[in-house]
């Protein structure tokens, strides 16, 4: 998988907290941003297998 450019604006006072983050933890504000992206991808296709097996045993039997 190669990889691509993602550019991002925000503004100072975004990237300062964001920066401050990513300094907590020891990491890059581009590591720290895609960490970010992918935990939260994450969680979101985490709480849809989560429906959707709540959806599969609430369903009424056939």
């Amino acid at each position: 998988m190669g990889s691509r450019v993602l550019s991002l604006r925000m503004d100072g006072d975004l990237l300062d907290r964001v920066r401050q983050h990513a300094e907590k933890r020891g990491m890059s504000v581009q590591d720290y941003v895609v960490r970010t992206l992918i935990r939260d991808d994450f969680d979101e296709r985490f709480q849809r297998s989560v429906d959707a097996t709540e959806e599969f045993y609430s369903a009424p039997p056939p």
